[in-house]
């Protein structure tokens, strides 16, 4: 069983930054994919961004130019700056690992709240 523990996140003023990390744990051979979306009331989910085993990065076009993420070979860390009411969401980790048997399932964090405020 394969493990995602989220930390960072709360509240956060407007223009502000945060930082939110991931640790990924449990049994498999390798993290391919590993990142963060998001979902703010009433929307859909939405990637903010991911990082490959490789280090090719994807993100999207709302937080463009306003985010790092990097990652080592079981951790994730996502800086935000310059945010905005809009940022305001459940943030939400994401892994797709790669199993012993070669298998390539994908899992989820709980999800952390952040609340930015004017």
């Amino acid at each position: 069983q394969v493990q995602l523990v989220e930390s960072g996140g709360g509240l956060v003023q407007a223009g502000g930054s945060l930082d939110l990390s991931c640790a990924v744990s449990g049994s498999f051979f390798r993290v391919n994919v590993m990142g963060w979306y998001r979902q703010a009331p009433g929307k859909q989910r939405e990637l903010v961004a991911t990082i490959t085993s490789g280090g090719t990065t994807n993100s999207g076009d709302s937080v463009k130019g306003r985010i790092f993420i990097s990652r080592d070979r079981s951790t994730v860390l996502l800086q935000m700056n310059s945010l905005t009411l809009e940022d305001t969401a459940v943030y939400y980790c994401y892994a797709n690992v790669e199993t012993e048997n070669v298998l390539y399932p994908d899992y989820w964090g709980q999800g952390t709240q952040v609340t930015v405020s004017s």
